[in-house]
């Protein structure tokens, strides 16, 4: 337990191993364009490297261009296997200190397992930074007037980051502010969020607006599943083409510059009063062949249920319903294009 936990149940926050929601686990679908919605994000994980070579190591592992990162500015990048699927999502932004990035909790530990092992003679450290600092998102409609009215600062881009002492916000989509700041000067902070107008909300609401912006979150259920393209990740930013090799660039460039990616990341819906999509759930075509594979999913108040998944496009294309058990899939629009 820490500060910021203890000041959450007894806010009537109910946490669990990836989420917490203040009573209602299900999103609301109109709150994002009618106010503000504070969230903790304890469903994310965060690690932090620091020394003279974290850049260069960091850039050697991921799939984005770290080294030439500017200071006070964040990029979606990924970890990849040596056969180019993505063991993990990442935030990645860089300040004077040195690099902080979060990711799904169930796979911070093993990432920092991982990237330790090549450290050898970098002159990078590598922590958790998970419990000692704490991850707030601030989304919806008026989250850029609250974060003012807070007295906090507000990035002028997207993925910019402006700081305030210890504190760090982060423009992650329109719309949407990470905050990362120290655990326990998060209670205050959340306060004065509220009363600059923010509602608290829960994970769901956070995760609905992440679908809605087409970002995928990879965790234990889909870890090592796609490579990147498959996820949209060059489209919002995730993969350099430009930089030198990290793990699975061989068979990343190549699907990119030489192959066909064949799988998509879709935004689909789903009705009311059927089984809810979960991370890993498979769907299938009226034929009952296996299609794709649910990514992220989150469930709405109403009944139904949004999500992100991993689709054959030909599939998509020509119209073919896709179902999950006795629930056909509604296909919904993406901010981007492929």
């Amino acid at each position: 337990m820490t500060i910021w936990t203890d000041y959450l149940i007894a806010a009537g926050a109910k946490l669990g191993d990836d989420a917490c929601d203040f009573g209602d686990p299900t999103a609301h679908p109109d709150a994002l364009a009618r106010g503000a919605l504070a969230v903790p994000l304890s469903h994310l994980g965060q690690l932090r490297a620091t020394g003279e070579d974290a850049a260069s190591f960091l850039h050697n592992m991921f799939s984005n261009d770290v080294a030439n990162l500017p200071v006070d500015t964040a990029q979606w990048n990924s970890f990849n296997t040596p056969n180019g699927r993505m063991l993990a999502s990442l935030l990645l932004w860089r300040d004077a200190a040195g690099h902080s990035l979060t990711l799904a909790a169930d796979l911070a530990p093993a990432l920092l397992a991982k990237l330790s092992k090549y450290v050898l003679r970098s002159k990078v450290k590598l922590s958790d930074a998970s419990l000692d600092r704490a991850r707030i998102g601030l989304v919806g409609h008026q989250a850029g007037e609250v974060l003012k009215q807070a007295a906090l600062p507000c990035p002028a881009a997207i993925m910019h980051c402006a700081a305030s002492g210890n504190i760090h916000v982060i423009q992650a989509f329109v719309g949407a502010y990470f905050l990362d700041l120290p655990a326990d000067e998060a209670p205050a902070l959340f306060e004065a969020l509220k009363q600059a107008g923010a509602e608290a909300a829960g994970t769901a609401d956070w995760q609905l607006a992440m679908v809605r912006a087409g970002i995928p979150h990879v965790t234990a259920a889909t870890t090592d599943a796609f490579v990147p393209q498959m996820l949209n990740f060059e489209l919002i930013g995730g993969v350099s083409f430009k930089k030198g090799c990290y793990p699975g660039q061989e068979i990343i460039t190549r699907a990119q510059h030489i192959g066909k990616v064949k799988r998509r990341l879709y935004r689909l819906a789903f009705p009311g009063g059927t089984d809810r999509p979960t991370p890993g759930a498979n769907l299938f075509a009226e034929a009952g062949e296996s299609v794709g594979t649910i990514i992220n999913a989150v469930a709405l108040s109403g009944g139904e249920s949004e999500a992100l998944a991993v689709i054959h496009s030909n599939c998509v294309d020509a119209g073919n319903e896709i179902r999950l058990g006795g629930a056909r899939a509604r296909m919904l629009n993406l901010p981007y294009t492929f």
